[in-house]
C-alpha cells in the first residue's frame, strides 16, 4: 500500500506541483490550502508525512506543526519557507520538524528526504510494535528476564515452570553465552526457595584447592593464609539454591565431596572435623559433553547421574533467530538507558545482518553487539557500518543462491523463500526481516505463485 503525503501551501501552483512530483514517486497525496483545512484532513485520513508552508492565513505552519507533534508525534513534518524566514524554519525544527526547504523546492532533495523520513517512521513503528510484544511477553511470563517467543524458548520455560517447585537437581547444558545462568535463576525464582539465597559459583575460575575452600569453607589455620574461619558457598546457600557453573571443570577430589552433599546433604569445612548439614538445591551447568568426559575418566559417572535428574538444554541463538527482534529491542532499550543515548532503532540493512550472522557467542554476543553499536553509532539510527566488522561483513554467509544471469524477479523469489524458510514459515517475522509489510509479502507470494503453508 502506497504512503499518503499531506501537502499544505496557500499557493496553488506550489501544492499542486509538489503533489504531481510526489505522485510520480508512487505516493498518494492530499492537498490543503491552509493550516485549518490541513488539520481537518489529517484527522480524517491516514497520513504518513506532512509537507507544510510556514506563512499562511488563518492557522500558520508553526501552529499546525505544534498540533501534529502533540497529537501525532510519529508523523514526520517537512517545512517549506521563503528565504526571509529561514530562522523561523530552524525554530520549527527545534519544535519537531524533520527538515526544511527554501522555495523554490529542490525536488530531487525533497524526494530523498521523504523516502528517508518515511523509512525512519516505519522503523520506529516496527520497533514500537516489537516493544509492545516484549512488554506483553514479560507480563505473561512469571519470569521476565528470559526473552523469546520461539517454540524452543516456550518449551524451555514450560519445563522450568514444571521443574522449579520440586527439589530435584537440574543439569543445564548449552553453548557459552546461551543464558544457562538465567535458566538457573529462573528455576530459583519460580521455586518455593525464592526467598532464600541464590549462590553462584563459577567453577572454572578457581583451581582445585581454592575451589574446595570456596565451596565448603575452611577453619582457621587449615592452610597458609587461613587467618579466620570462613563459611563456604554450600553453607551460605542453605535454604536456597546453589548454581555450579562449568561443573565439568571440577577436579576428582572436589567431585567426590559434591557427590556426598547430593547424597547425604552433609560436608566438613577444609581442615575441620565438624559435620555440617545443609538444605540446598543444586543446579549445575556445562558447555561440555559430560558423557564424553566420563569416557575419558575426568568426570565421575555417579556424580553425573546425581546432577542429571532433570536435563535442560538451551538452544543456541542460530537455531532460534526469530527471537532476535525481541532480544534486540530489549538490549537496545537497556543500552540507551545505561549509556544516556536515544538511538531509535536499526536500519533494515543492519537488521538483515543480525539475521544472517550465526552468533557463535550467542545471546552474550548479541547484547555486546547492540551495546557497542549504540555507543558508537553516529546518528539516532544504527546503520550497517555501525555493527562490528564480523557481523556487518557477513554478507557472504547469506544462504541465498543468486547466480549471475538470473532476473531481478527470480532473485526476489529466492530471497523471499529463503527468508521464510529461515523463519520456519513465520511470515510475520519474514516480513520484518525483509523490511516489508505482511500484506506486501502475501501479495509477492501470490504474484510469484509461491506457496508456503507453515505460518
Amino acid at each position: 500500500m502506497s504512503k499518503t503525503i499531506l501537502i499544505c501551501d496557500d499557493e496553488k501552483n506550489i501544492r499542486e506541483g509538489l503533489g504531481m512530483a510526489l505522485e510520480l514517486d508512487g505516493y498518494q497525496t492530499i492537498l490543503a490550502e491552509d493550516g485549518k483545512v490541513a488539520w481537518k484532513l489529517l484527522n480524517k485520513n491516514e497520513v504518513d508525512l506532512v509537507i507544510t508552508d510556514l506563512r499562511m492565513e488563518g492557522m500558520s505552519g508553526e501552529e499546525l506543526l505544534k498540533k501534529i507533534v502533540a497529537s501525532y508525534p510519529n508523523i514526520p513534518v517537512v517545512i517549506l519557507t521563503g528565504h526571509g524566514t529561514i530562522e523561523t524554519a530552524v525554530d520549527a525544527m527545534r519544535d519537531g520538524a524533520v527538515d526544511f526547504f527554501t522555495k523554490p523546492v529542490d525536488l530531487d532533495r525533497l524526494s530523498i528526504l521523504v523516502k528517508k523520513s518515511l523509512k525512519n517512521k516505519d522503523m520506529a513503528e516496527e520497533l514500537e510494535k516489537v516493544r509492545g510484544e516484549l512488554n506483553s511477553l514479560r507480563a505473561q511470563n512469571k519470569y521476565s528476564k528470559m526473552i523469546g517467543n520461539s517454540e524452543k524458548i516456550k518449551q524451555l520455560m514450560n519445563t522450568i515452570a514444571q521443574v522449579a517447585p520440586s527439589k530435584v537437581s537440574v543439569l543445564v547444558t548449552g553453548e557459552s553465552g546461551v543464558g544457562k545462568e538465567l535458566v538457573a535463576d529462573a528455576i530459583h525464582q519460580l521455586s518455593d526457595r525464592s526467598n532464600g539465597p541464590f549462590i553462584k559459583v563459577h567453577c572454572a575460575a578457581l583451581n582445585g584447592n581454592l575451589l574446595e575452600s570456596e565451596l565448603f569453607g575452611h577453619e582457621k589455620g587449615s592452610f597458609t593464609g587461613a587467618i579466620t574461619q570462613q563459611k563456604g558457598r554450600f553453607e551460605l546457600a542453605d535454604g536456597g539454591t546453589i548454581f555450579l557453573d562449568e561443573i565439568g571443570e571440577i577436579d576428582m577430589p572436589t567431585q567426590i565431596k559434591i557427590l556426598r552433599v547430593l547424597q547425604e546433604r552433609q560436608f566438613e569445612r577444609v581442615g575441620g572435623s565438624q559435620t555440617l548439614s545443609v538444605d540446598v538445591r543444586i543446579v549445575a551447568a556445562t558447555n561440555r559433553d559430560l558423557q564424553e568426559e566420563i569416557k575419558k575418566g575426568t568426570f565421575r559417572e555417579d556424580l553425573f547421574y546425581r546432577l542429571n535428574v532433570v536435563h535442560l538444554d538451551v538452544a543456541p541463538l542460530r537455531e532460534r533467530k526469530e527471537d532476535i527482534p525481541l532480544l534486540m529491542t530489549a538490549f537496545l532499550d537497556q543500552a540507551n538507558k545505561e549509556n544516556h543515548r536515544e538511538v531509535k532503532g536499526l536500519s533494515t540493512q543492519a537488521k538483515n545482518a543480525l539475521f544472517r550472522y550465526d552468533w557463535p557467542g550467542n545471546i552474550r554476543e548479541l547484547r555486546n553487539c547492540i551495546e557497542a553499536s549504540v555507543v558508537l553509532c553516529k546518528s539516532d539510527m544504527i546503520e550497517l557500518s555501525d555493527l562490528p566488522p564480523q557481523i556487518s561483513g557477513s554478507d557472504a554467509s547469506a544462504k541465498v543462491d543468486l547466480d549471475v544471469g538470473i532476473t531481478i524477479a527470480e532473485g526476489e523469489k529466492r530471497l523471499i523463500m529463503s527468508t521464510i524458510s529461515a523463519c520456519k514459515g513465520n511470515k510475520t517475522k519474514a516480513a520484518q526481516i525483509l523490511g516489508i509489510g505482511r500484506k506486501t509479502l502475501h501479495r509477492k507470494l501470490q504474484e510469484y505463485q509461491l506457496e508456503y503453508r507453515a505460518d
